[in-house]
Order: structure tokens, then C-alpha cells, then sequence
């Protein structure tokens, strides 16, 4: 039975009252007046509300006693998580100088306060993002274009039919699969009312800041070994980045599209995450410019810029920058802008006082602001006019002593200078506590010596905001007007004491280390910020080996994962971008550093399946259909947590490996209350073609019911639930063997009512 914490004294001060006044009959009987105005009862009143709150003091004697063991063993709660987001510039003149936005600057979405993470160089530019998004015509439409493009396929190359798409932080494209080119294209636009070419002397030899949102949720994630280089090292030479060079021939015929390759410098992987990448623009005016006169039948062909059709918009441009990716690197984007800088929503505290220091060892100090941000606390001691900087350390058990001591174990001929660091301090973030070592771990803070601490605060959830929410900025030069293109995301609230106690029990079981299977699948589910409905841990198995089984790749450990909820998929949940990034945040500190971490949703098999039966006397034939749906739904789902089965082995949702049996499902059907008998039960793989005795499963492959009927008699035939198709399903391609030819874009025109 549990073991529940004991009350020392339940009572309260009406019953303190009542006990007390109950025995002055027996011992003062001479005591006959008990109304409320008797001075006698005014002092029992009195004592009563004494020994109340004495007993409230006693009742908090477990739950301090808990809070003293939760700090022993050195469980600390998560701190507040700062929010992050990327921000536009807009309002910059071209005929004032260019303005600079300092590290740090701050801007304001309400009263909740942003700060830039870099310094940004404003142009006088704005900018709209376009992709040559591939479509498809009938047939007449594609002779058409056919004939009207046909000196553009005169070389033998296939020409694909596009319409310029632009990038509205809505919809991801994936450039290598739905465009007809695989670039993406940034038309560089000149304030309303300027003359572009007056810009593009403003911006010879500036720093073009542009911000870049991938589209990474169907991208998976891994985690490697310390040893390992991180994934994004490289990413900057998976990405050409390029303005056109105009040249004219000298005699007369048409431009050839060419460009000029830029210099980029990024800090992060912006394949990978949101992020800014800046751009040395060419040193001269006059090489900034793009193809301002083409034939109507030149514009957007080939590698030309796609064609407009906005002439106003078109009549602003300064150039085209083109972002071309690595068909390697599958790139995919959201949105894209310039006078763009990355934000996170702190707010500095510099110059507070803690306080001074007594010589005492164990000296703890509470920082006056809440939400302090993790590894953002600095420390200066100030001893008179010197001033000493202490750093924090993870243990004070790894800080050196304060004194310098010789080592009695060494020889006199040995030097030896312990490297240990002894100006150090330990914080707890989440309760803004700095606590400084005992002398032998760590230096005491002298007495009278005083501490001067800078560090961050942050809101926490609240830094969250939508999309368009940072408005303003208290220091930004007349005329700027931020922007958050996209919603900010990131941030978290401090973990409260209570979910910090449901972490004792698995934190001394496998203190906090991922180590065996158990251990990644509970530490797993118990991360902050996601809701996980089943994790399956495959030890020493990699997804991309092929055909490997488990036990085939040492040091690798990979985890599936099902979300509980997707509102894009609720039948097939898939783990999105922000799910994988929090546990990745979670797990990593967590894992041994030979250990490669592979973090996967399932890969779902579609079926279709279709079921006839015979209905028992007394029983309604739709109430039977729909018990039999929705056992078969329960049956092949990816989680479930209700045990909708009874079969061993299903508890958790279909197992990994286990082969779909139709002659299983048929058995299932049968228990339903109500079969009188099973008539006959079809399954079917996605495109239709029968699976007969199953459908074997590999790797993390689970069943996706796509498509299920039941009906009284015989089972409805699998065609019927396909629909009519058409042809015989071929791409069109070419055989095998054959050489790909080279694609030639070119605009189409949309249809108008």
C-alpha cells in the first residue's frame, strides 16, 4: 500500500475553540458565562489562533523535508527558456546614410521586451521572395508551349512550364521538388518612390543581411558522438548565392543569363534552423543592376529571373538575388526577407549589488529579478579599487582550493600547478541562487569584499508571440519600422516544484542518465514541452542501413517516436520540427558521449481494407459495423494508451516488425460482439494490388489505414473503394538507360476569368 505523508495535527481554530471551551465544565464549573463578549472566551479565541498557525508550521515540517531531499540530491528544476524569433527592418532612406543597429538593441512587442543578437546595417531595400513553382498542363495547353518556346528547346532540352510563386511564410516549398529550376529567388526591391539605380549606389560595398526560414519538419534528426562534426558545418557550401551580371553582346544578339557569386557568412545552418546570412554586396554600383530589357519570350526562361507580371512591382527592383541549393541538401523554405536580425526575448541586469562577503564557507546569494536565463550570471568581486570576475562552474566539486597547496604524493624536483579554477560559484537558475565554495572547493568571498552580478531575465511562454506582434523599439532611429515575420518560438516557464517531484523517482533510478533501454525511453517521455504517446527504442540500429537489424550498428541507438496529437495527420501522427528540437535539448546532455542518437517518427504503409460479415439474430447491422471499425482502427493504430485489445503484445499500438495477416485481421473481426460470421476479408496495399497472407513490416514501417469498409454480405471489392483510375499509372518518364535531358523553365501565363 502507499506510504501517505503524515498531518501532525488536523485541527483547526474553530476546533481548538470548541475542545477547549468543552472543559471548563469539569474544570472550572464556576464558569458559567460562554458567549462570545466574555473576556474568558476572548482569550481562548486568542490562543487558539496561536497554536493554529504553530500547527501549520508543524504540518510544513514533511513538505520541507522533502524540498531538503529534492536539493540533496542535486535535482535541479528547469529554468525559464528565453523565446527567439527573426525580425525585418523596414523605413531606411536612400538618400540618408545607412543606419546601424547595435548588438543588443532592443525592440518591443507590448510590454514584453526583445533584444538583436547581432549588430545589422539597415539598406534602403525591401524584398519579396519567388520560386518558379512547376505545373502541369493538359495537353493542349503544353503543344501551345511547346510551339511558342521552341528556339528555348531547340537543343533537344525538355522544357518545364512554371508560374512565378511567391514565398509568404504560409506554405513551404520544396525547391528541388517543386520547382522547375530548384532556386529560390529574392527580387531586391527599392523604397516606393525612389529610383532603383540610386540604391544601387547606396549599396556597392554593403553587408546584405538576409533572413532564410527552412522548412525542416520532414527532415530527420540526428544526434552524433563528441566526436563527430556537427551536421551544419558545411552548410554554407551546399548554397550558391549569386546577382546577375548583365553583359551585352557586341553584336546584338540576346543576353545569356550569368551571374556573380557573393561571399556569405552565416553562424548557423540556415538548412537547418531560422537564420540570418550576410552578403558582401559588389564594391561598384554599376554591378548591381539585372536584365531590364528582354524580349517578352527571354524573360523568365531558362536561368533568367522568373517573369512578373506586376508591372509596378517589377518597375522597383534594384536586382535579383538568387539562393541556389545543392539538389543534395533538399532544401525547403518558408520565407525569406533582407534587413533581417535574429532577436531573443531577455532583458539585461547589470550592476546589482548581492551583497558582501563574511569569509564564511558555503555563502549563498539570491539574485533580486526571477526567469534568470541559464548561463547568462557573471560575478565581479570588487576589494577596494581591484576587481576580480568569478565564472560559474557546473560542480563545485571540480573547483580547485583556495590555497595552493604542494602535493605530498610529488617529489620536490616535480612542478606541479593544480589547473582547477577556484574563483567559482554554482547558480540554480530557476531560483536565481549563487552559492560559492567552502575553501577547499572553491574560494570563500572575503569579508567585507563586495558582489556586483550581471546576468539575464526573461518571460519565459510569454515571449511566444504572433506573427507582426514586434511593432517598436525604443532606440531605433526616426523612420525604422520592425517587424516579426513569422511567430517567435522557444519559449518555456520555469518547471514548477511539483513536476520537479515526479522526476525523483526515475532521476535515482538512472540519475538522470541515458544509459539503458529504459533509461532513454522514460527519460524520453518525461521532457518538458512535448507530449509523447509511445517511444520505441531500437539499441544498436541504424534507419538509413538498409536492411541492417538490430544489434548491426554499435553506438547507435535509435528512437521512434508518435506524438499524441498532430492536427495534420490524426490517424498518422508524425513528430514536427519543434517536437524533435525540444527532445533533442532534452536528451543530449542526458547521453553518453559515444552514444549516436537517432531521433525518427514511423514511416506509415498505407492499406486498404475491406471486410463482409454476417450479423447475429438481435443485433443491429450499423451497430456492428461500427464496433468491427472501430476494433480494426484500434487494432493498427501507432499508440494507444485505453488497451482497446485484448490481444498480448498490442498494448502500446501495433508492434514494430510484426507482419499485417489478413487472416489476423479476419480473427479480430470474429470477436467482435454481434459477428455471427466473417464472409470474407480483403487487404490491399496502396496502389490497390492484393496482399495475400501479409504485409511484411521492416525498420520503423507501422500499417496506415487509409481506407476501410464493412458491410453486411460480401466484402465491397478494393477497386470500388480506389475509384476509377486512369491509364496505367506510369510517370511518363523515360526507360532505363536513357539520357536525362537538360530542363529549360518557362513562364506560363495563369488562366484569368
Amino acid at each position: 500500500m502507499p506510504l501517505p505523508a503524515p498531518t501532525l495535527d488536523d485541527r483547526r481554530w474553530q476546533d481548538l475553540v470548541r475542545d477547549t471551551l468543552a472543559r471548563v465544565p469539569a474544570h472550572t464549573p464556576e464558569w458559567t458565562q460562554l458567549a462570545e463578549s466574555d473576556p474568558g472566551v476572548t482569550l481562548v479565541e486568542l490562543f487558539a489562533f496561536l497554536a493554529e498557525s504553530l500547527l501549520y508550521r508543524a504540518n510544513r515540517v514533511p513538505e520541507t523535508s522533502r524540498a531538503k531531499f529534492l536539493r540533496l540530491l542535486g535535482l535541479p528544476l528547469a529554468p525559464a527558456a528565453p523565446a527567439q524569433g527573426l525580425v525585418r527592418f523596414e523605413g531606411a532612406r536612400a538618400d540618408q546614410p545607412v543606419p546601424t543597429l547595435p548588438q543588443g538593441t532592443e525592440l518591443r512587442a507590448g510590454a514584453v521586451a526583445f533584444r538583436t543578437t547581432g549588430a545589422l546595417d539597415v539598406l534602403p531595400l525591401e524584398a519579396r521572395a519567388f520560386v518558379k513553382f512547376t505545373v502541369a498542363l493538359d495537353e493542349v495547353d503544353q503543344r501551345y508551349y511547346d510551339l511558342l518556346y521552341e528556339a528555348a528547346g531547340a537543343d533537344g532540352a525538355q522544357l518545364a512550364t512554371y508560374e512565378p510563386r511567391e514565398l509568404d511564410g504560409r506554405k513551404p516549398v520544396a525547391l528541388a521538388r517543386d520547382t522547375a529550376d530548384g532556386a529560390l529567388w529574392v527580387a531586391l526591391l527599392a523604397p516606393p518612390r525612389t529610383d532603383p539605380r540610386a540604391v544601387a549606389d547606396v549599396l556597392a560595398g554593403k553587408t546584405l543581411s538576409l533572413g532564410l526560414v527552412p522548412y525542416v519538419d520532414e527532415r530527420p534528426k540526428s544526434l552524433g558522438t563528441a566526436g563527430q562534426a556537427a551536421a551544419g558545418a558545411d552548410a554554407a557550401t551546399l548554397i550558391g548565392w549569386a546577382l546577375p551580371r548583365v553583359v551585352l553582346p557586341a553584336d546584338g544578339s540576346p543576353p545569356l543569363p550569368q551571374y556573380t557569386a557573393l561571399a556569405a557568412r552565416s553562424a548557423v545552418d540556415v538548412l537547418a534552423e531560422p537564420g540570418t546570412v550576410e552578403l558582401t554586396l559588389p564594391a561598384r554600383g554599376e554591378d548591381i543592376t539585372h536584365w531590364s530589357e528582354l524580349d517578352p519570350l527571354e524573360a523568365g526562361v531558362d536561368d533568367f529571373p522568373p517573369a512578373l507580371d506586376d508591372s509596378a512591382l517589377a518597375a522597383r527592383i534594384v536586382t535579383w538575388l538568387r539562393v541556389l541549393p545543392s539538389t543534395s541538401a533538399a532544401a525547403s523554405f518558408l520565407w525569406a526577407g533582407v534587413n533581417v536580425a535574429r532577436v531573443e526575448q531577455r532583458v539585461a541586469v547589470v550592476n546589482e549589488l548581492l551583497g558582501e562577503g563574511d569569509g564564511q564557507p558555503d555563502q549563498v546569494f539570491t539574485l533580486a529579478r526571477p526567469g534568470v536565463v541559464a548561463g547568462s550570471v557573471a560575478v565581479d568581486m570588487v576589494e577596494g579599487t581591484a576587481t576580480t570576475p568569478w565564472r560559474p562552474i557546473d560542480d563545485l566539486l571540480a573547483a580547485g582550493p583556495e590555497v595552493r597547496a604542494v602535493s605530498a604524493l610529488r617529489s620536490p624536483s616535480q612542478a606541479w600547478v593544480d589547473p582547477r579554477p577556484s574563483e567559482v560559484f554554482l547558480v540554480d537558475a530557476e531560483a536565481g541562487r549563487l552559492r560559492f565554495g567552502d575553501g577547499l572547493r572553491g574560494k570563500r568571498p572575503p569579508r567585507g569584499a563586495r558582489l556586483v552580478a550581471r546576468y539575464d531575465v526573461c518571460d519565459g511562454s510569454a515571449g511566444n508571440v504572433p506573427a507582426g506582434a514586434i511593432n517598436a523599439g525604443p532606440g531605433l532611429p526616426a523612420g525604422l519600422k520592425p517587424a516579426n515575420p513569422l511567430p517567435t518560438w522557444g519559449g518555456a516557464d520555469a518547471e514548477s516544484p511539483v513536476e520537479g517531484e515526479k522526476r525523483v523517482a526515475s532521476f535515482i533510478r538512472h540519475r538522470d542518465r541515458c544509459v539503458t533501454a529504459d533509461d532513454f525511453a522514460e527519460i524520453a517521455l518525461r521532457a518538458p514541452g512535448v507530449d509523447i504517446a509511445r517511444v520505441e527504442v531500437l539499441a544498436a540500429w541504424h534507419p538509413d542501413l538498409g536492411d541492417a537489424q538490430p544489434g548491426d550498428a554499435p553506438g547507435v541507438v535509435t528512437l521512434m517516436l508518435v506524438p499524441r496529437h498532430d492536427p495534420r495527420a490524426p490517424d498518422a501522427p508524425m513528430p514536427d520540427r519543434a517536437f524533435i528540437d525540444a527532445l533533442c535539448r532534452h536528451l543530449d546532455p542526458r547521453r553518453l558521449v559515444t552514444t549516436e542518437l537517432v531521433l525518427r517518427g514511423p514511416l506509415y504503409l498505407p492499406i486498404w481494407l475491406s471486410v463482409g460479415l454476417t450479423v447475429a439474430g438481435g443485433w443491429t447491422v450499423p451497430d456492428v459495423r461500427e464496433r468491427v471499425k472501430a476494433r480494426l482502427r484500434a487494432l493498427l493504430a501507432p499508440s494507444r494508451s485505453d488497451g482497446a485489445t485484448d490481444l498480448p503484445g498490442l498494448e502500446r499500438g501495433w508492434p514494430l516488425g510484426r507482419p499485417v495477416n489478413r487472416l489476423e485481421l479476419w480473427a479480430e473481426v470474429a470477436r467482435v460482439p454481434g459477428v455471427l460470421r466473417v464472409n470474407g476479408v480483403l487487404l490491399a496495399g496502396a496502389d490497390g494490388a492484393a496482399i495475400d497472407p501479409e504485409l511484411p513490416l521492416h525498420g520503423l514501417q507501422l500499417p496506415q489505414l487509409v481506407g476501410l469498409s464493412v458491410e453486411a454480405g460480401d466484402p465491397v471489392p478494393i477497386e470500388t473503394l480506389l475509384g476509377a483510375t486512369g491509364g496505367d499509372g506510369s510517370a511518363g518518364g523515360s526507360g532505363s538507360g536513357t539520357t536525362r535531358r537538360r530542363r529549360v523553365p518557362v513562364p506560363t501565363v495563369p488562366p484569368e476569368c
